[in-house]
């Protein structure tokens, strides 16, 4: 992990103070920015979250979506966790601790739109930092790359339908046209330039030239972020400072979430009989969340003030020490898990024949 990565939260921590620290000196600066929109899209975050996304896209190889079936219980797994529980399991913590048991100390015109935020956040499968966590896991890396190919291919299609179905049952009101632009603008437009980008790339100067532009962009797409949550806290800088504790009741869900989904999804493969270096990625996959899309789909949604947009940073600030806890249970539980009756028996078949 770079220093960025690896002192994320540190920097996310910052950035509140000093998006607060900016708004409340500054607010006709950030009103300026929230202003400059075309057709409802804030040009200065679209910008910002191109720069977020793109080269995080441009790592995806989705040829890898060949070999999706050497490891089909791993992928079928983590695409049960990913689409059928998490959106649907945060919708329900969110009507549990948002909407119900946390309603008397959080400001009741903001409630559904937290809601909202909880649920698109969950709605976005990782596509980053899941190399980074199944990397310290000793991941099967095929798998992880094949798992992250489909995720994405599948989000295309999924994502709006998904947040539209739950924000729905949620009774949020869906504004169906911006959620579709913002699908068009955040997922296909910056996943069919990547895969441009990249193929232009290694065809003319092969896998060196793309890991450097990699390297190049990384620090970029962070910076990027952290500008993003800059504006966010400048604009709910207020809100924060009279109810400083709305950061810690969003977390809760959202922390059950991750431990709830990788769990069950770490237990389901073990169950199954995978072996533990497509278990540990497949588990982490399932729990993490691809932040980015979701800050950028809460803000074209509901607005840089909303509840929504600071539901979706929550996520981003717990991420990292949250996933290493994940990271530290799987590694550390790994003998256990090779005790499974179904993994020696599947190991026992894989066996090659002397």
């Amino acid at each position: 992990m770079s220093i960025f990565e690896r002192y994320l939260t540190l920097w996310v921590a910052l950035c509140i103070v000093a998006g607060v620290v900016l708004g409340h000196l500054s607010p006709s600066v950030f009103q300026a920015i929230g202003a400059a929109e075309i057709a409802h899209v804030n040009i200065p975050v679209a910008v910002l979250i191109w720069l977020m996304i793109i080269p995080m896209l441009i790592r995806i190889d989705f040829s890898a979506l060949r070999r999706v079936g050497a490891h089909w219980r791993g992928i079928g797994v983590t695409l049960f966790i990913n689409w059928a529980i998490k959106p649907f399991s945060m919708a329900l913590l969110g009507w549990l601790f948002i909407g119900h048991l946390f309603r008397p100390f959080l400001p009741a015109s903001q409630i559904d739109s937290y809601i909202a935020g909880l649920i698109i956040l969950a709605a976005a499968p990782c596509t980053a930092m899941v190399f980074v966590w199944s990397n310290l896991t000793k991941g099967e890396p095929h798998f992880t790359l094949s798992q992250v190919a489909l995720n994405d291919a599948i989000m295309i299609v999924a994502f709006a339908p998904i947040v539209g179905l739950l924000l729905g049952l949620s009774a949020i009101t869906v504004p169906w046209a911006t959620l579709t632009v913002s699908v068009a603008l955040y997922i296909v437009v910056p996943v069919v330039l990547a895969q441009l980008l990249r193929r232009r790339l290694l065809a003319e100067d092969g896998q060196r030239a793309l890991d450097a532009l990699l390297k190049t962009l990384q620090p970029l797409s962070l910076i990027a972020l952290l500008a993003t949550l800059v504006l966010l806290f400048g604009f709910q800088g207020e809100q924060i400072l009279a109810q400083p504790a709305i950061i810690a009741f969003l977390a809760v869900p959202i922390l059950i979430q991750v431990y709830f989904n990788s769990g069950f999804a770490y237990l389901l493969n073990r169950t199954l009989g995978e072996q533990h270096c497509v278990a540990g990625p497949s588990a982490l996959i399932g729990a993490s969340n691809f932040f980015e899309l979701a800050v950028a789909a809460a803000i074209s949604l509901f607005g840089f003030q909303s509840g929504a947009a600071l539901a979706t940073v929550v996520g981003v600030l717990i991420e990292v020490p949250v996933m290493l806890s994940v990271v530290w249970i799987v590694n550390h539980s790994k003998d256990w898990y090779e005790r499974g009756a179904a993994v020696r028996l599947t190991a026992a078949k894989e066996k090659p024949a002397l």
